[in-house]
């Protein structure tokens, strides 16, 4: 992707950062700093939001891992702005594959939260829940809780994110993939046009979220009906973004 700087590898999978991205780190610091007047807050909410990203990373992994199962290799993780984007250069054409792919990144983040739950078990770290929000609070607590926002904000039924791809295998299985495909497709933009209008009296960054799922179910829908037309398998596809708004 283009003005993105290699971060390194991680399982020999190349881990790119988009500028817009530390821009948004910039963007976030000068926000801390203003509100809190405490250059040390201020690089807490920064370490924090890596520390976020760090997350979708392995959401993002998890993905790549579970297509290199079935043989599909991953070119690149980027960070964007509103999530990471795993490029596979090809998702499976078996549902049970793709349904599996698509949970593989959800469950990374169940694993996440799971062990940060026993680590503050432990050590008896827990704040009250009303002391938790997406800027304060706890910082290990805050990340458990924002995995587990992103497991549901995935899961949510908006093809192309995880829950639409989950949404498209289980009914390729009774209907076929072109057919399965444009049901997701037209659900995931009902569900975009729901995220804009949310987005638009609570949180901007879902509008968005909601262009971008709106403009992807369009396009993977179109991809597989000229697909079914030349019976010619696309050679790269891209996971979307895994990353709540909210949880900036």
């Amino acid at each position: 992707m283009k003005w993105s700087l290699k971060l390194g590898k991680l399982l020999g999978i190349d881990v790119y950062v988009h500028f817009t991205f530390l821009l948004l780190l910039a963007f976030l610091g000068f926000y801390y700093w203003r509100a809190t007047q405490n250059v040390d807050a201020a690089l807490r909410g920064v370490a924090f939001i890596v520390a976020l990203f760090g997350c979708v990373v392995l959401h993002e992994l998890g993905h790549a891992l579970m297509a290199g199962r079935y043989g599909i290799k991953t070119r690149d993780i980027t960070l964007l702005p509103i999530g990471g984007i795993a490029r596979l250069e090809k998702m499976p054409e078996n549902p049970l594959q793709e349904l599996w792919v698509a949970l593989a990144g959800p469950a990374v983040n169940v694993v996440i939260a799971a062990v940060l739950l026993v680590g503050l078990a432990a050590t008896g770290g827990f704040t009250p829940l009303e002391e938790i929000s997406a800027t304060g609070g706890a910082f290990w607590q805050r990340l458990m809780v924002l995995n587990i926002v992103l497991v549901a904000f995935n899961l949510l039924p908006a093809f192309p994110m995880d829950g639409g791809r989950v949404l498209r295998a289980r009914l390729a299985m009774r209907l076929g993939r072109r057919r399965a495909t444009a049901i997701a497709a037209n659900v995931g933009q009902g569900m975009a046009i729901l995220f804009g209008i949310i987005g638009f009296f609570y949180n901007p960054f879902l509008i968005f979220i909601g262009i971008f799922v709106y403009l992807g179910a369009q396009a993977e829908a179109g991809m597989v009906e000229m697909q079914s037309a030349l019976g010619d398998p696309s050679t790269v596809h891209s996971l979307p973004p895994k990353l709540s708004t909210r949880s900036l």
